[in-house]
């Protein structure tokens, strides 16, 4: 690749990294606060506390419902008009719906209507994302070169740790800026606004760039297939890939579970164990720190191990990373009741970085299974498809599993997923090297 091209690509990867953070951001700032905050703004405080927070995170829980029909209506325009287009629209809805959510007057102003509004913006949410994260991934993966396309994906990737990184940041700085009373009474709004701001810088750069090469051609009519004809945009591409992909869409998703039940399990429901655990008595800036710290370490190790696919084989790092983490959750409980700091942000870093191993070559993955003029559509459906059966659920999931019968069956839980992933993987074909201009 020469100098000009090495220095486009990296534009395209660094844009594509700033747009999906921001993005993320907006996501994630929803679950830190629906584990942290929204159980006392949005709702009654006569209930149990086990109660208070099943119904906060079913609200988190909204988001991924609309995930898969967010994938299905911007993978549609993404591969009827472009993937830059589309990916700007779905920033712009992200940024709208944070920004009101923190606008939002609370259950002693409202009553019932606070909780309702909220799940109402928090499918907003969901749209958006289920749009985003196919767009930022095409953007990249499909202009890279195929021996670099594992390590140049890993930039959209990367956008998920830094969102939670950026979310943490937000709500400890507000934290320790404000009194408890204050925070907890209108400072934890002041992360959701800010992020309009942040969408509107985003957006700017995301317009400034072309659409990807593989689009362009498809668009042009020159996408040459096996059978020596031309690939044209097609008019109904959603309808197109279930009906040529349905096997390669469900399997997708389920190499995805593992990723989405131990991510959630790690950047919210831990938030929520540390600072309610009977066992043992942590801070809410402590669990946020040791999130924060370990969001950190899996931006290297996602890049590395990206890397490594392009070398091995997207399968075999991807089934490393399933196996060390369904491993990995047998031990993560056991560190965390230790109370120590240190062993705190082990438990959570080492969650994370055995997760860096799946979510980092995944964008070179999903990117291969399926031929330019579906790719979106067939790539976000099995994303978001595997978000909402892994991700949707997973922390009140692993409330229900602990407040029922014990914290060993959310390890079990962790452990289930990544058997089920391994499973899908083992159905699915080594796409490193493919020609995406098939």
């Amino acid at each position: 690749m020469s100098q000009e091209k090495t220095k486009d690509m990296r534009k395209v990867a660094l844009t594509s990294l700033s747009g999906t953070s921001i993005e993320w951001y907006d996501f994630f700032l929803y679950g830190t606060a629906a584990a942290v905050i929204f159980p006392k703004a949005f709702f009654p405080q006569d209930l149990p506390t086990m109660v208070v927070l099943i119904a906060s995170f079913s609200t988190f829980a909204v988001g991924f419902l609309a995930r898969p029909l967010g994938g299905a209506i911007f993978g549609h325009f993404g591969d009827r008009v472009g993937r830059k287009k589309t990916l700007v629209v779905a920033l712009m809805m992200m940024g709208v719906a944070t920004t009101l959510i923190g606008f939002l007057p609370t259950y002693q102003s409202i009553g019932v209507m606070a909780p309702l509004l909220l799940v109402v913006l928090r499918f907003v949410q969901g749209l958006a994302i289920g749009g985003q994260w196919g767009g930022a991934m095409l953007l990249v993966t499909e202009s890279a070169p195929k021996d670099q396309r594992g390590w140049y994906g890993a930039y959209a990737q990367a956008g998920a740790p830094v969102g939670v990184i950026l979310a943490n940041l937000a709500f400890l700085g507000v934290s320790a800026s404000l009194s408890e009373a204050d925070f907890m009474d209108w400072g934890w709004r002041l992360p959701f606004i800010a992020s309009f701001v942040l969408i509107l810088i985003s957006m700017y750069v995301q317009l400034k760039l072309e659409d990807t090469p593989a689009f362009k051609a498809l668009a042009a009519n020159q996408v040459p297939t096996d059978t020596a004809q031309q690939t044209t945009v097609v008019k109904s591409p959603v309808i197109e890939v279930l009906r040529r992909y349905p096997k390669r869409i469900v399997l997708a998703a389920g190499a995805f579970l593992s990723i989405q039940v131990t991510f959630y399990i790690l950047i919210a429901f831990v938030v929520a164990y540390g600072v309610n655990s009977p066992t043992v008595t942590l801070s809410r800036d402590m669990m946020l720190t040791a999130v924060l710290v370990a969001a950190a370490i899996m931006v290297p190790s996602q890049f590395y191990f990206s890397g490594l696919s392009d070398r091995l084989g997207r399968k075999t790092v991807y089934r490393w990373g399933a196996i060390l983490t369904g491993l990995w959750g047998f031990a993560l409980f056991p560190l965390i009741d230790t109370g120590d700091p240190i062993l705190i942000c082990v438990a959570v870093t080492m969650g994370l970085v055995f997760l860096g191993m799946q979510y980092g070559p995944q964008a070179a993955f999903f990117t291969e299974l399926f031929s330019t003029e579906v790719r979106y559509s067939g790539a976000s459906l099995g994303y978001q498809l595997g978000a909402i059966v892994g991700g949707a659920l997973a922390p009140t999931i692993a409330v229900l599993l602990w407040n029922n019968f014990g914290i060993f069956w959310v390890s079990v839980y962790i452990a289930l997923a990544a058997i089920l992933t391994l499973i899908s993987l083992s159905q699915l074909t080594e796409t490193q090297g493919s020609d995406l201009m098939e």
